[in-house]
């Protein structure tokens, strides 16, 4: 398993598969890079996909300390960094989404594409989960599970899928780092900055989304100079899994378009 050092001394872990356009892939809160496993294969044709488990995650060190979506997008740069990619893709899902809001604010330069799927801009801007939501994933487990996973999956979906989710969490992280995950996604708010995004713009949210309203997807669009919306009927929180016949195309044509204007 190859790491990248950062600059306070971190191990992240990170995987590059394929040849192509560097196409950086960016995980939901909590996650690490299985979160991906399903959908990897549908850019590895055209793009060299590169991954990593965030701090607190799978094979990355795990220090008790304050995280942050800035952080979490430094050490995307550190993996960058040490794979010799100047320039790449970025495309963010969840708390993936605001690690990669921070990547083109932050550091433009390395940003050529941006999409942003099922995401928010964060803060007081941003449209938060119902009350009922929130109350159902209070519950204990197995509870609180089975009410993410009706958060992320259509009732088609378990039926139609066999062995465990990818996207449900990381099952080996400590609890403190399943707290400081929380926090980083709880701080998040690059409202003031997203006017100042450069680089060519896609947002995607499903349709039924209600872990992360649908409606935020739109706030980013209008925010962020340029932006398209493309909302998928019917998808919930785990669009670019259980819709991916839809999302995987439409991110792909979105980059060859974007590498033909370049």
């Amino acid at each position: 398993m190859p790491y990248a050092g950062t600059a306070d001394g971190i191990r992240i872990a990170y995987q590059a598969e394929g040849d192509g356009t560097p196409l950086v892939l960016l995980a939901g809160q909590a996650n690490n890079h299985h979160w991906w496993d399903g959908v990897r294969d549908d850019f590895q044709g055209a793009h060299r996909t590169i991954t990593l488990d965030y701090r607190g995650t799978g094979a990355s060190d795990k220090p008790d300390e304050p995280y942050s979506t800035e952080g979490f997008a430094r050490d995307v740069i550190a993996v960058l960094d040490a794979l010799g990619v100047g320039r790449a893709h970025v495309y963010g899902t969840s708390m993936g989404g605001r690690v990669a809001q921070q990547l083109a604010v932050r550091h433009p330069e390395r940003v050529s594409a941006l999409v942003l799927g099922c995401t928010s801009p964060g803060g007081r801007h941003a449209v938060e989960r119902s009350d009922d939501v929130r109350r159902s994933l209070a519950r204990p487990a197995p509870a609180a599970e089975q009410a993410l996973r009706a958060l992320m999956y259509t009732p088609a979906w378990p039926a139609a899928t066999a062995g465990p989710s990818r996207v449900l969490g990381d099952p080996a992280m400590p609890a403190y780092a399943r707290r400081r995950h929380l926090a980083a996604s709880n701080g998040h708010d690059a409202w003031d900055a997203l006017p100042g995004v450069g680089a060519p713009t896609l947002v995607v949210h499903g349709g039924d989304d209600l872990l992360n309203p649908a409606a935020n997807g739109r706030l980013l669009a209008d925010r962020i100079p340029g932006a398209r919306l493309h909302l998928i009927p019917g998808a919930r929180h785990a669009y670019f899994e259980e819709f991916r016949a839809v999302a995987s195309p439409l991110v792909l044509d979105f980059l060859a378009e974007c590498e033909r204007g370049a």
